[in-house]
């Protein structure tokens, strides 16, 4: 039986939704599930997990909305089911002033978890940008994701993308220190 298509984005509305998302573990189940279907064996197998903690995490994303089951067989009398992302891209609310970004902090997270001995490119650069550059920057960085995303082979091992660009909370100058 064919999968669905994921439909484009799925903005994330509901404090159950939220919480859903803001869990490490949950993150990587799901993008275990961004390229292809799984079932809870293959995805406990992919995360580290014991199957039971995979079925748990996996039914609060399905209660959440966030994956949904494509496809089922019959195996040895016990019905499998396959685990789909229900979206292409998933839209977090606004943190607010000072709240922590969910995305942000399971990149870092699966940064530190990733090989040391693995290939990375981790930069960081301050910029000085007018409005007009700021907008072009983040457009080009989108497009460049969205390009790479549409190359992407379920068959290739997972690589992980991660901008952030933003203007950050000026810095208040402590007294005493040279202007």
């Amino acid at each position: 039986m064919p999968t669905d298509d994921p439909s484009e984005t799925f903005h994330v509305t509901t404090d159950d939704q939220l919480r859903a998302v803001s869990n490490l573990t949950r993150h990587r189940i799901m993008a275990v599930l961004r390229f292809e279907p799984a079932t809870i064996t293959q995805i406990a197998a992919r995360v580290g997990l014991a199957k039971g903690s995979s079925s748990y995490h996996v039914r609060l994303l399905e209660r959440a909305g966030l994956v949904k089951v494509v496809r089922t067989r019959k195996v040895r009398g016990v019905t499998e089911r396959y685990y789909a992302m229900a979206a292409r891209a998933i839209v977090l609310p606004d943190p607010g002033e000072g709240g922590p970004d969910v995305l942000m902090r399971h990149a870092v997270a699966d940064l530190e978890a990733a090989p040391a001995d693995g290939e990375r490119h981790v930069r960081m650069a301050h910029l000085r940008l007018t409005e007009e550059q700021f907008a072009q920057l983040g457009a080009r960085l989108e497009a460049l994701a969205d390009e790479y995303r549409e190359l992407s082979d379920p068959s290739l091992p997972d690589a992980s993308l991660v901008f952030a660009l933003f203007h950050p909370t000026p810095r208040r100058q402590a007294e005493g220190d040279v202007k």
